[in-house]
């Protein structure tokens, strides 16, 4: 194969970058990179090179950045190098090794895009690079696919990496491990080895080294046949992803930090776990938490289930995808434990009070309601049309609309409007009035106490 003239073809083919534009290579010393150098240097690309120091290996990561940073100087190519601290991070961040340098390697070469400061340079910067450029192969590829395979990830995993990903480009997919091999002694080209490949500590170096000779030994063709597949699933994913799009278009309702779901139309969807999991990954929820969603579609209002950065939430006939940051939510559920929420309008501080305790009934900024009739989860919403309530004295109910009339707030005043409710009862409109079914008596035991106030009163009233 005549690699430099291949490696051209392949990026005019899937359009990965313009020849004018600058790139910034990630260069870790070993064959891969050392041969992307070059082909880069053959071609005339403008680049700059990239090296992180992991201490992962002692003296041979300090030997692997030297190494980098005279493959620089030979080129004439800004320099930078970042060392990390990627043990103590991992153990910090409760991350594998893999994955912790994996994020720290991606987060680090964005900033580079954006600018940075304290990097090592060995020629003065006129412009940022405008994509970061990776080494991996179509062995490297062949792996991921695998490895995806069993870990569930779908068949966003079984098409593998692509050519470009925003600003990621790998411009060497298309090459075999052999291939590189063959290109670096055809041009005398130095490299590092990093020994720690031949050590199956690493998954990667586990199915690289073990699991795929083992595979290969009953089908030699394995590898091979594996990328073929590989362009078959992009082409399928793209049709998938199209079937996705329609299927969201249908289902969800976009208000404001929050997606709104239509429990009735969800549950004639079809398949509907995987149109499920492919609207809540999006929100940091994983494949497992599927059978939870849907756990949820049948489930009573005030259930949820939650990621690290969202929360689904039923809500009479809908799913509510909410953020966990109460200031951004529309929707939000308080627990038991709660004592303190943020939310658009102030903050709302709870606490439980003896009946002995002095209670303050007039206080529209704050309500004191009977514990015993109180069922958490507690749901701090926006009023919306259809809501009504029993106000304090009234033995009737009154649609919000209505009440909101006799009280003679302004349309901003009514946009502004937040309630409380338990097990689909309004509790509280906040800051105006209690709902009478929860007003302290005489056969009151314990009450709730829950006051609004500025965000800067909340650590007095606490």
């Amino acid at each position: 194969m005549d690699l430099l003239g291949t490696f051209r073809q392949y990026i005019l083919k899937e359009k990965l970058f313009q020849p004018h534009e600058r790139l910034l290579l990630a260069v870790s010393g070993g064959i891969d990179s050392v041969v992307l150098c070059e082909l880069c240097k053959q071609s005339g690309y403008d680049f700059e090179i990239a090296h992180c120091n992991f201490q992962l290996r002692g003296e041979d990561s300090n030997r692997d950045e030297a190494f980098v940073k005279a493959l620089a100087e030979k080129y004439a190519v800004m320099f930078y190098s970042k060392t990390f601290d990627t043990k103590t991070i991992a153990r910090e961040s409760k991350k594998s090794i893999e994955e912790t340098a994996r994020d720290l390697r991606y987060e680090w070469f964005h900033t580079l895009t954006v600018g940075v400061e304290n990097v090592e340079s060995t020629q003065i910067k006129h412009h940022l690079p405008k994509y970061i450029v990776t080494a991996h192969h179509a062995d490297d590829n062949a792996e991921t696919v695998m490895m995806s395979f069993f870990r569930g990830t779908g068949i966003a995993g079984l098409r593998g990496m692509l050519p470009k990903q925003g600003k990621i480009i790998r411009p060497l997919l298309f090459a075999r491990r052999s291939e590189l091999e063959e290109f670096i002694k055809q041009h005398n080209l130095e490299f590092v080895t990093d020994h720690t490949n031949i050590e199956n500590d690493y998954t990667r170096n586990y199915f690289r080294n073990a699991i795929i000779p083992l595979v290969n030994k009953s089908f030699p063709e394995a590898t091979k046949n594996v990328l073929k597949n590989i362009q078959r699933f992009r082409e399928t994913e793209m049709l998938y992803q199209q079937s996705v799009e329609l299927h969201k278009k249908k289902l969800l309702e976009q208000k404001g930090a929050e997606v709104h779901i239509p429990v009735l139309k969800l549950l004639k969807t079809e398949p509907l776990p995987t149109v499920l999991y492919e609207i809540i990954k999006a929100f940091g929820f994983t494949a497992h938490q599927t059978e939870d969603a849907i756990g949820l579609l049948k489930s009573e209002t005030g259930k949820y289930i939650q990621s690290a950065s969202h929360r689904i939430i039923k809500n009479r006939n809908w799913l509510i995808i909410s953020p966990r940051q109460t200031r951004e939510a529309a929707n939000i559920l308080i627990e038991k434990t709660d004592t303190k929420i943020v939310f658009e309008n102030g903050t709302l501080v709870i606490k439980e009070i003896l009946l002995g305790q002095s209670l303050v009934l007039n206080n529209p900024m704050e309500a004191q309601v009977d514990l015993e009739q109180i069922k958490f989860p507690l749901l701090l919403r926006k009023w919306k049309q259809g809501d009504y309530f029993y106000p304090l004295g009234m033995q009737k109910k009154k649609k919000l609309s209505r009440f909101f009339i006799d009280q003679k707030l302004s349309l901003t005043q009514k946009e502004k409007v937040w309630v409380l409710e338990t097990d689909k009862r309004i509790i509280w409109v906040v800051g105006i009035r209690i709902d009478d079914r929860f007003k302290i008596t005489a056969a009151t035991k314990a009450a709730l106490k829950i006051t609004i106030c500025q965000n800067e009163d909340a650590k007095v009233l606490q």
